[in-house]
């Protein structure tokens, strides 16, 4: 058996292994293949097995970097406030308020969210796609009417219901959840509850500089619009998450 006949079987099945292993395994396969490229005893049958492993080795490498990113991306998602407002008075998370608050979060992580969009007689189907930069990506997909309530025109009533496709899709994606400002007072957040001290203002103040943490986005995630309208009782989960970015 020749070398490269012994170095095709090794990688016959690929194992499961660590991120850095997965990234080490993939520089020795593009080394083998181009030294099996220089060897004119390599067949082409040969050479695009190897080809094939290599596709399958960078594949699992990325959907690795993908669950890892994912996973530490989680705890950086804010919770959307519900301000649209539909029938019979029920709320909901505006599409414009998710994209504002998810963008800065997945740039931190290396993700990006597009969407495709396609329409049959009167369904709309709108299909959700979160890329990782190491090259794979994960979709949903949504079909649902058009919709044609209230006094909206043909153009309306489609981009109607493309913007609700893309805010279902994104949440189901991404996990987020959305609640209304108002529904906040189960754990000390409501209208009622005390807010942060001045001194405690100045503590969050000083934290988010030192670790260079956005001051826009971390009131968004935070659900306020400035330092002093957070609660008291969250004060500790604040220096938390902040604390979590200087670890990074």
């Amino acid at each position: 058996m020749s070398a490269v006949r012994q170095e095709v079987t090794a990688y016959e099945e690929p194992r499961a292994l660590a991120p850095a292993q997965s990234q080490s395994e993939a520089g020795a396969l593009v080394s083998m293949i181009e030294r099996a490229a220089r060897d004119p005893n390599v067949d082409i049958d040969k050479m695009e097995r190897l080809l094939q492993m290599q596709e399958r080795v960078l594949a699992r490498t990325a959907r690795e970097a993908f669950n890892v990113a994912f996973a530490e991306m989680q705890s950086d998602l804010p919770e959307i406030r519900e301000k649209g407002r539909g029938d019979k008075n029920t709320t909901f998370a505006l599409w414009e308020d998710v994209n504002e608050a998810i963008k800065p979060v997945l740039k931190d992580h290396g993700f990006g969210l597009s969407f495709k969009t396609g329409r049959t007689n009167d369904r709309i189907t709108v299909t959700a796609i979160l890329l990782h930069r190491a090259g794979h990506s994960e979709e949903t997909t949504l079909e649902l009417p058009v919709d044609t309530s209230g006094s909206k025109n043909a153009v309306q009533a489609v981009g109607s219901s493309t913007s609700y496709g893309k805010r279902y899709t994104a949440m189901a994606l991404l996990n987020l959840t959305s609640r209304l400002k108002a529904d906040r007072d189960d754990d000390g957040r409501g209208a009622g509850a005390p807010t942060v001290s001045e001194d405690q203002i100045a503590d969050l103040a000083d934290l988010i500089e030192s670790v260079g943490a956005n001051l826009t986005r971390f009131l968004a995630f935070m659900g306020v619009g400035s330092l002093a309208e957070i609660p008291a009782a969250r004060f500790e989960h604040a220096v938390r998450e902040l604390k979590k970015k200087e670890r990074r």
